[in-house]
């Protein structure tokens, strides 16, 4: 079986115009993620120095040579620039032009434009180099991206070996020796097929990258508290059932400390809500340093915080609780005396391994510190009607 390369390059042009077009809608009526703009480039700007370094033959050469080739070079920088600005970094303009200037400034020297080895080698080098440094940038930043990359990954490796195959057996270009029937290289014929069939794979798999991001987003949006970026009541249900449960097929003992910030809505009243909103910026700043990774801590209320302390008993909770106290009575700010906060304390030796039966035990004890003047740490009665030890 045998592929017209006349024909097969009016395919290539047209899935890459195709799909440069669907990226952009995809960009302009989506979440506009700029890697999507970038990719709609690589895709267009392909199209363009395919469709330039057609017209070979036809005495003007110095279009193709030139010109096309300088299509595919910003061609395959938008492609690295689409996994640059994907993993979170800026376009970097003068390296996305540099493969493009320094093929124009070589074919000002007669004896490169001349030499058709010497184009090819320059040619695949100059592609192999921006493949290259995009598996780069993927690669560098895998652990915060924590989307699914290897597919990715896979096309870029497959594209950039394809082309370092080509540094070795290709030794012309198609379009000056096509034959009767419409057949040049073999193996030009195969890179314009392999380029089309890499064109549409790295397409598919960067939407589904963004999109991938996109729904981690939204999710992290839905059990994120936005003013102090820790988790909220959702998160902290959905997350502290689990742990419990860990927790019990282990055999540890877990701690809740309920946190309210004591005289809330008079510091609001007296030096507005900017003041409060950084009240409780603070304390979540406070609090999460005293985490460590195993343990939950989230915004559960207003003014209302909770964290799930694992393999804590009774005395390591109340240390963590005091010294959270502390620091936030410690916290400087506008006027003495302003910032306390009470807490309940709640273990799973009084309450089982439910969260629900933590939550409420804590309350109580959150109840009787409030009760007893704020500024203090109270626990929860291991019976009803039991006395409970008080932390001040």
């Amino acid at each position: 079986m045998t592929l017209s390369l006349p024909t097969l390059v009016v395919v290539d042009l047209y899935v890459l115009t195709l799909v440069g077009v669907l990226m952009a809608f995809a960009w302009h009526g989506g979440r506009r993620d700029p890697t999507l703009g970038y990719m709609s480039a690589m895709l267009l700007l392909g199209a363009l120095g395919t469709f330039l370094g057609s017209l070979r033959g036809m005495g003007i050469d110095l279009v193709p040579i030139l010109l096309g080739n300088i299509g595919l070079y910003l061609c395959a920088a938008m492609n690295w620039t689409a996994m640059r600005v994907f993993a979170g970094r800026r376009p970097h303009w003068p390296l996305i032009g540099a493969g493009a200037a320094f093929w124009a400034l070589l074919c000002l020297w007669p004896a490169f434009y001349e030499s058709l080895a010497a184009r090819i080698f320059v040619n695949t080098s100059i592609t192999i180099v921006y493949c290259l440094a995009a598996i780069s940038e993927l690669l560098r930043s895998r652990r915060k991206l924590e989307v699914e990359l290897r597919p990715t990954l896979a096309l870029m490796v497959f594209h950039t070996g394809f082309y370092l195959v080509r540094l070795v057996v290709d030794r012309g270009m198609p379009f000056e020796s096509v034959n009767s029937h419409g057949q040049g290289s073999t193996f030009f014929t195969l890179l314009v097929f392999e380029t089309m069939l890499y064109a549409i794979g790295i397409s598919f798999a960067t939407l589904s990258m963004v999109k991938e991001r996109a729904e981690l987003q939204f999710r992290s949006a839905a059990l994120s508290d936005p003013l102090t970026g820790v988790g909220n009541r959702r998160a902290f249900m959905d997350s502290g059932e689990r742990l419990l449960r860990l927790c019990a097929e282990r055999g540890e003992q877990a701690s809740l400390l309920l946190c309210d910030l004591d005289n809330f809505k008079r510091l609001n009243d007296s030096f507005g809500h900017p003041a409060g909103d950084r009240v409780l910026v603070e304390f979540s700043r406070i609090t999460a340093s005293r985490m460590r990774k195993q343990d939950l801590f989230a915004r559960i209320g207003g003014e209302e915080f909770a964290c799930l302390l694992v393999s804590a008993d009774t005395e390591g909770a109340c240390q963590v609780a005091e010294r959270i106290r502390r620091e936030f009575a410690e916290l400087p700010f506008m006027a003495d005396g302003q910032l306390s906060v009470s807490i309940g304390i709640a273990t799973t030796r009084e309450a089982g391994h439910e969260l629900v039966r933590l939550l409420s035990l804590a309350d109580q004890a959150l109840y009787a510190a409030k009760a007893k003047g704020r500024n203090r740490i109270e626990l929860a009665a291991p019976e009803p009607g039991a006395d409970r030890r008080t932390r001040g």
